[in-house]
């Protein structure tokens, strides 16, 4: 997030949420939104297939098609600047590229954007109004904007449209990504990814490279790794050989399971990780016991960029260990000797490395922490980025074509299939699915259906149906209702044995981010 939670709730005047259902994946921010609505007025835009909570607090509610938020938003753009709303002094001081994105936006018109997003041309005009028109305007998105095959642009969109309005480096504004999972932005922070160490330092940047080399006293490749998704298509393919997964379950959580599965049947070698023995553990060669998040000292990052210090509530349980300590005698035993004595001392190795880190200290994250980039010990850390200027200087306008989703319904597949999370679960069950309580809300797997379509294949509601994509089928009980697009049927991903990734897609993914398409999928939905 470029700006805090607590903005949301105090300092927005108009949030504008895409691909994110609030309420359900992030109720603590979903509340906050919900009083700024309510006790101080604050505008509100949802954008979703679906008529989620919020939607019914919504000034405007666009249930646009899924796989169209480049055309909505250039849509919303092509207002702004056709009605004169844009920030032109924001523009002339602070970004570039304006001129090249303008000319492509130009086509865009509303009526043009509604036949391509199945929303209404006014709708689309009252939203871009709202949005430039408000003190102050945040965007708040989730997965539902980045997993697409062409999420990067989704995301540079949505950068476009802050730009534009000069919603950017100021209080109740900003470009808000809401992470899906409680240390998603630490494990970035740290280099959790293919192309970077901490804080996002390129592995091909030579001088940050031999930064590291030093640190560590061992020779660094300069080449990109692959992310998890590619790393899985290379052991399909024969070319990876030996996989260590710690706290990840891709035989629920990643796109096409049955391709899943046959790569990680191919290793020769499977190590996994985790506190309980996932549908991954199960088909692991070793299977070491870490600990959950009750039994660990450390640091977690929230989504507002917020470090905390987290402590252990309980003793490591029965053979359990702390996962760095596992890290650390894996390395020793591989040739690369790696001694620490506490989490603490991690951490300062860290703050050495990491400039953004680098002010931060054990004592200073005491009580609120601190958000970063925190580059010296007396910097009270900062809560908005890009006040007076953006890392690169100016802000960089991108001129983003609308694309299409990988894969359109057709005659034998004519509706679309999407996915998403449940309130009472978290990501693949492996924790809330033992917990009684969830169980008793949410029990199995379902798939919504809009009414009308529910009427044209004579299905009723509770009853079990059969969805189809061009990898798979599988059996859901049918939940019938009002708030979903007729042509979008939805279902959860956290259920193992009605497994929605053996739906979707890992054939195309974004150019740049890797991500797999799992919002959109061609499928066709029948009564057994």
């Amino acid at each position: 997030m470029t700006n805090s939670i607590n903005e949301l709730e105090n300092d927005s005047k108009c949030i504008f949420l895409i691909g994110t259902n609030t309420t359900e994946n992030h109720p603590v921010i979903g509340y906050k939104i919900r009083q700024n609505v309510l006790k101080n007025g604050a505008k509100l835009i949802v954008a979703d297939p679906r008529r989620i909570e919020l939607a019914e607090l919504a000034d405007v509610y666009l249930p646009f098609q899924p796989g169209t938020d480049v055309a909505l938003f250039n849509g919303m753009m092509n207002v702004i600047i056709n009605e004169g709303l844009a920030d032109r002094e924001f523009i002339e001081n602070r970004t570039e590229g304006y001129e090249a994105m303008a000319e492509v936006v130009a086509k865009y018109t509303p009526e043009v954007v509604a036949e391509i997003c199945g929303v209404d041309a006014e709708d689309i005009r009252k939203a871009a109004r709202l949005y430039a028109e408000s003190e102050a305007a945040a965007v708040c998105y989730a997965m539902g904007l980045t997993q697409h095959s062409t999420g990067t642009d989704n995301v540079k969109s949505c950068c476009n449209l802050a730009l534009l309005t000069g919603n950017l480096g100021k209080p109740g504004a900003g470009v808000n990504p809401l992470r899906g999972q409680n240390n998603v932005q630490g494990a970035c922070d740290m280099g959790a990814l293919p192309v970077v160490f901490t804080a996002y330092q390129a592995v091909t940047n030579d001088e940050a490279r031999a930064k590291f080399e030093k640190a560590w006293g061992v020779e660094l490749s300069g080449s990109n790794g692959l992310t998890l998704t590619k790393a899985i298509n290379k052991a399909h393919e024969g070319e990876i050989k030996g996989m260590i997964v710690i706290g990840e379950n891709p035989m629920v959580s990643d796109p096409d399971l049955h391709h899943v599965e046959e790569a990680l049947d191919r290793l020769d070698f499977l190590l996994v990780q985790d506190i309980f023995l996932t549908e991954t553990a199960k088909k692991a060669d070793i299977v070491l016991p870490g600990v959950s998040f009750a039994e660990k000292d450390g640091t977690f990052t929230n989504t507002e960029r917020r470090v905390q210090r987290v402590r252990k509530a309980i003793s490591n349980i029965g053979d359990a260990r702390q996962d760095w300590e596992i890290i650390c005698d894996l390395s020793t035993r591989l040739g690369y000797p790696m001694s620490y004595n506490s989490p603490e001392e991690i951490f300062e190795e860290i703050r050495t490395l990491t400039p953004s880190y680098a002010g931060m200290t054990y004592a200073r994250l005491e009580g609120k922490g601190l958000p970063w980039p925190c580059p010296t010990e007396d910097h009270p850390g900062t809560p908005i980025l890009h006040k007076e200027k953006f890392n690169r200087g100016l802000g960089l306008f991108h001129a983003i074509e609308y694309i299409e989703p990988a894969e359109l319904p057709d005659d034998e597949y004519p509706i679309i299939l999407s996915t998403g999370r449940s309130l009472y679960h978290y990501h693949t069950g492996t924790m809330t699915r033992k917990a009684t309580g969830l169980h008793e809300f949410m029990p199995e797997n379902v798939i919504q259906i809009h009414t009308a379509l529910a009427q044209a294949k004579g299905i009723v509601d509770g009853e079990v149906v059969r969805v189809s994509t061009r990898r798979g089928s599988i059996d859901l009980k049918a939940e019938v209702i009002d708030g979903i697009r007729e042509d979008v049927i939805f279902t959860y991903f956290h259920f193992a044995e009605a497994a929605a990734n053996q739906l979707t897609n890992s054939d195309v993914l974004d150019p740049v981010a890797g991500i797999p398409e799992y919002k959109v999928s061609a499928a066709r939905i029948e009564k057994i």
